[in-house]
């Protein structure tokens, strides 16, 4: 049975677009900041730990633009792995082992849910992130947050039909002050 964990790069005030991005009001904001080699070290596993991506077709087609150009354990670990983007749009994926979801997500999401053993990592995905939430498929969700109050651009938190438990697992504080908190959902 797998496990839908989101992912994000977040500043205090919950902003999560565009975290590396360029084309954004304040460019590579997340990486203004040193979350040093500990911190480093945890995204890694993080990826490497997953069985599968989930992304939405913004940032499946930024990863499919970059992983394939990069060498090494991560990188190899992307671009073979199974990748499901949810997208109505998108028809002919030309990144390796990559599947369109197009119909229901719901539907869609519980059956990977079934069929994949292991993480399903969410990263980015804001729009995604945030279906996934309402319809209270997650079950684990990784924040990494720098210590930047943006007050500018998208944001992870949108409203939800109810209100949902989750247990803090853990809370790191990385580098120059990048907190990591993981969090687990009470069902």
């Amino acid at each position: 049975m797998g496990k839908i964990v989101i992912t994000e790069f977040i500043s205090i005030d919950g902003v999560v677009e565009a975290p590396g991005g360029e084309d954004f009001k304040y460019p590579d904001w997340s990486f203004e900041i040193d979350r040093g080699p500990e911190g480093e070290r945890f995204k890694e596993v993080e990826a490497l730990q997953s069985a599968a991506l989930l992304l939405g077709r913004k940032t499946y087609e930024g990863f499919a633009q970059a992983w394939p150009q990069y060498e090494g354990e991560l990188a190899d670990k992307y671009n073979s792995m199974p990748k499901y983007v949810v997208s109505s749009t998108l028809t002919d994926p030309t990144w390796t082992n990559t599947t369109v979801l197009s119909g229901d997500l719901v539907e869609d999401v519980s059956r990977l849910k079934r069929e994949v053993d292991g993480e399903i990592s969410v990263a980015g995905s804001i729009q995604l992130a945030q279906g996934l939430l309402a319809h209270d498929l997650v079950d684990e969700i990784h924040l990494m947050v720098s210590p930047f109050i943006l007050g500018f651009g998208r944001t992870l938190w949108a409203p939800t039909p109810d209100k949902s438990a989750w247990r803090l697992t853990e809370a790191t504080t990385y580098g120059d002050g990048v907190l990591v908190t993981i969090h687990q959902r009470i069902r």
